[in-house]
């Protein structure tokens, strides 16, 4: 399982995502240089919802790899949840980035889709590999008959 490099794709997105339930979105610093206040990603409901949808849908496509079509849904249903919460960040800078700092973590994101895809492509791979080999020794054992 843990050789597979779709694995240790899905588990670097799982640990990116997973890292947001910890850090801040977003500071804001006054005029001496000290923070302000700051935004974590857990305070805002929607953003707690979609961190946590993801999580739960990332370890399980992380955890299902003897079924690799489900685990790719799985992770193509990671990937596009993603993409909504990063999209929803991109909105959140737009609006306010004249007032707000925000932190790396806001990126994790998009970091994490990019390693989803990855995964995505790996799984579909070795799908179409067992397929293939399923289909030769189905042919072989047809003519032989």
């Amino acid at each position: 399982m843990w050789q597979r490099a779709q694995t240790l794709y899905l588990a670097i997105s799982t640990i990116l995502i997973g890292l947001m339930f910890f850090m801040a979105k977003a500071a804001v610093y006054g005029a001496d240089g000290s923070v302000v206040e700051e935004f974590k990603f857990t305070t805002y409901v929607p953003y707690l919802i979609l961190i946590i949808i993801v999580t739960l849908l990332n370890i399980l496509a992380l955890t299902t790899w003897n079924f690799r079509v489900f685990q790719m849904r799985t992770a193509t249903l990671a990937a596009l949840i993603t993409v909504a919460l990063q999209a929803w960040i991109l909105v959140d800078f737009i609006s306010t980035h004249d007032t707000m700092v925000f932190k790396v973590a806001a990126i994790f994101p998009l970091i994490a889709i990019i390693f989803d895809v990855l995964a995505i492509r790996g799984i579909f791979a070795d799908q179409m590999l067992v397929e293939s080999a399923y289909h030769l020794r189905k042919s072989r054992s047809e003519r032989r008959k």
